[in-house]
């Protein structure tokens, strides 16, 4: 995926969540102007005290559309990674205003507890008014949830949990109207007390969770780790890779360090980071951006297979074609030691033609780095290079402890395209083999 493409996919995020977010700012408006009327001119203090708690709601979704709104703004020389963060701030603030009406409302609980309130006829259209508050409450925190996640902004869900408790305190004023009329307020101020704690809870959450995002935190290890796997896997990263993830607002900013084998040519490490790229863009929800860094990799164990006329250890002598060799050597090799993993039967000795095809199909799982052969024809040579393997003339009749020497003094030479076309792998004859 190119930078336009995700570009292009993150703004139309940023303006679905800003649509929300405004939709949800005059909804809010309109219920904390209907709630501060009915409030005061029924002489229903609980509910005004209500309409308040709108009114830091209406802040804390304001300060979110106005954050996803400058995170839409487009990149600038000045802003060259766009103003993502701005979300996240406002995501900082959006808390501490969360706080700050859990302060009041636990201040509000606590006053109720004192005494018992003034007898009042019976509250109808407060009643009416607070019910509708918890239809619309719960709307706006259903798709502030809805979308929030769809868009991974955390201002959106910060609200949508502020938008539920808002349900929950409008429902205790529902209540706590008719306990007003019963004169039975001291449950009314528990209850009250009760979500100031839990409203005074989700915007510390929400603030710390901002604060870290902030600092560059990485709060999703396990998605690290996911998207190591899957780069790791990809054939031709040796070692093991890095993968480092910052979030800025919704969105995850993806650094990858992998690592490859020092003979590899620019083009083709280009094309592994290529790879890498598309690998993590597959698997990490919401990408902004992936920037892949191929570092050569020393010290490395490589992976080598050497066609063999017979099983004699590294005294097995090599074969004079690449296909029709009856068996391969696996063998691990470094700087200093050499291990034989395995010997592979040759299976395909007796197909007509394109064998080394056949077995570089069923090699290919042993993640081969290097090819010790005498010749090689052009299918298998072409197949081989696709597949990051680095291919060296060997002699027929050396040894492939010989062989190895000779690489590892450097008088090997490359192969750097096939010793023969496939029409001569066609006419050539099966060998036999011992």
């Amino acid at each position: 995926m190119t930078g336009n493409s995700f570009e292009q996919k993150n703004k139309q995020a940023l303006q679905r969540g800003q649509r929300v977010a405004l939709a949800a700012t005059l909804a809010t408006l309109l219920l904390a102007l209907l709630k501060a009327l009915a409030g005061w001119h029924y002489r229903a203090p609980v509910l005004v005290a209500d309409a308040f708690h709108s009114g830091a709601d209406l802040l804390a979704i304001f300060a979110s559309y106005f954050g996803l709104w400058l995170a839409g703004k487009k990149k600038s020389a000045r802003f060259p990674y766009g103003l993502y963060k701005a979300e996240t701030l406002i995501t900082l603030l959006v808390g501490g205003l969360i706080v700050w009406a859990g302060i009041e409302l636990l201040i509000e609980g606590w006053a109720k507890l004192q005494g018992v309130s003034e007898s009042v006829s019976f509250p109808l259209v407060p009643l009416l008014v607070s019910g509708l508050s918890v239809v619309i409450s719960l709307g706006i925190a259903v798709k502030e949830r809805q979308v929030g996640r769809a868009i991974n902004s955390p201002s959106l869900l910060a609200n949508a949990g502020e938008s539920f408790l808002d349900v929950a305190t409008s429902a205790v004023v529902l209540g706590g109207l008719l306990l007003s009329y019963w004169r039975l307020p001291y449950v009314e101020g528990a209850v009250i007390l009760l979500i100031a704690l839990l409203v005074i809870k989700l915007g510390g959450a929400s603030c710390w969770t901002a604060f870290l995002l902030l600092l560059d935190a990485n709060l999703d290890p396990q998605l690290s780790c996911t998207l190591e796997q899957q780069v790791n896997a990809i054939y031709g990263v040796k070692g093991e890779s890095e993968v480092r993830i910052r979030q800025a607002g919704p969105f995850h900013m993806v650094e990858c360090v992998i690592y490859t084998r020092p003979t590899l040519s620019l083009y083709r490490a280009h094309e592994l980071a290529d790879r890498a790229e598309q690998a993590i863009a597959a698997h990490c929800p919401h990408v902004e951006s992936v920037f892949v860094h191929v570092e050569p990799l020393r010290e490395e164990l490589r992976s080598v297979i050497v066609p063999v006329a017979e099983i004699n250890g590294l005294q097995s002598r090599v074969h004079g074609h690449f296909g029709r060799a009856p068996y391969f050597l696996l063998l691990r090799l470094n700087e200093h030691e050499v291990e034989i993993e395995d010997f592979y039967f040759n299976e395909f000795l007796d197909e007509p033609k394109f064998i080394g095809l056949k077995v570089i199909k069923a090699i290919i799982a042993y993640r081969i780095d290097l090819l010790f052969t005498s010749s090689i024809g052009e299918i298998s040579f072409y197949m081989l290079r696709d597949n990051f393997v680095d291919i060296y003339a060997a002699e027929e009749e050396q040894t492939v402890q010989e062989v190895i020497d000779r690489f590892r003094a450097g008088s090997l030479q490359a192969i750097t395209k096939p010793t023969h076309s496939i029409d001569q792998s066609l006419v050539e004859k099966p060998t036999e083999h011992r």
